[in-house]
């Protein structure tokens, strides 16, 4: 793979407004954000790998480390019987994860991205996701990869455990997120979202963690025979992206909406417009969820309008107890 060159901070032009582009400080920061987060297993009832049908990452190898007192929340498959009987209190076994693993984010700043109606475009909103989880990664001592692609092509990163790896992974997002306009001439290209999981294909032979984060513009039958074929053999995990907007129409009399060289003018006060528009959306996530449901692929969705790092701490429940 490509060695990615980490751009200049000092050559990095600030941001031109709050959530519009991406800001390689305010990634860094996300570090001491993502303590107590992990991907392992063993999650809180409330996670959403802790579900019954699609929600489990299968994980590397597992080493016994104590028997403790049952928690709330801790797996009641691990409850060890035996100590419980002769205690009379509930106890459970508790298990370490071996480490090494490879983690191999795909990050999307294409120019579908480039929209947002709240805090944050869907651009800004990904490269947060990203970097949270690669912090994350780093912190359980595994190797973070990464694949970033626009709408002109794409780039991978080599696998690395050292801050400096998820550095060279930050800055190639923000270098691709700040190259993001649209009077830059950019040409929509929804076929990328396949030409990066076909690569992601490639790289992730094996048990390695592939964590896809996009708002799935381009997605059709090609996208879900990839990922069924790359979690056919490794962990996938899906952080969807999505705006308000998306979700829901606005009362705004008639506008006219864009995409690529497309328009289209709507009256979106006609109240069958907004709910059409909204159950669309709705249909779109639930095929979605259906979909990596059977493939035990968990879904992340995560909205541009509310601080990233809370969300993901949401959807994966609260630090791990010891």
């Amino acid at each position: 793979m490509n060695e990615a060159i980490l751009p200049s901070m000092r050559a990095t032009p600030p941001p031109e407004a709050p959530g519009v582009y991406a800001d390689l400080g305010e990634l860094m920061r996300l570090r001491y954000r993502s303590s107590g987060l992990s991907f392992l297993p063993r999650q809180p009832l409330h996670s959403i790998l802790a579900g019954r049908h699609a929600s489990r990452l299968r994980g590397r190898g597992l080493n016994f480390e104590e028997i403790r007192r049952y928690l709330p929340g801790d797996d009641i498959r691990q409850m060890d019987w035996k100590v419980t009987a002769r205690t009379r209190v509930p106890h459970t076994r508790v298990y370490t994860e071996e480490h090494g693993r490879t983690a191999l984010l795909v990050v999307d700043q294409r120019l579908s991205m480039f929209f947002g109606s709240k805090t944050n475009f869907k651009s800004v909103t990904a490269a947060e996701a990203a970097a949270l989880a690669a912090w994350t990664i780093l912190g359980m001592k595994d190797e973070v990869a990464g694949i970033v692609f626009g709408d002109a092509g794409f780039e991978a990163l080599p696998a690395g455990g050292s801050n400096g790896a998820v550095m060279r992974l930050l800055g190639k997002i923000v270098e691709y997120n700040r190259a993001l306009s649209f009077s830059a001439g950019i040409r929509p290209a929804p076929e990328m979202l396949n030409v990066a999981l076909h690569r992601a294909e490639q790289l992730a032979k094996h048990d390695t963690l592939v964590i896809l984060v996009s708002d799935g513009s381009g997605g059709d039958g090609e996208t879900n025979a990839v990922l069924s074929r790359i979690a056919a053999h490794n962990d996938v995990m899906v952080v969807l992206i999505h705006d308000p907007l998306e979700m829901d129409l606005p009362k705004a009399g008639p506008r006219v909406f864009a995409a690529g060289d497309l328009q289209l003018e709507a009256d979106t006060s006609k109240k069958s417009l907004r709910e059409t528009f909204h159950d669309d959306f709705q249909e779109r996530l639930e095929a979605a969820k259906h979909f990596l449901i059977q493939r035990e692929v968990p879904i992340m969705p995560i909205s541009t309008d509310e601080d990233v790092a809370k969300q993901v701490r949401r959807l994966l429940g609260q630090a791990r107890r010891r």
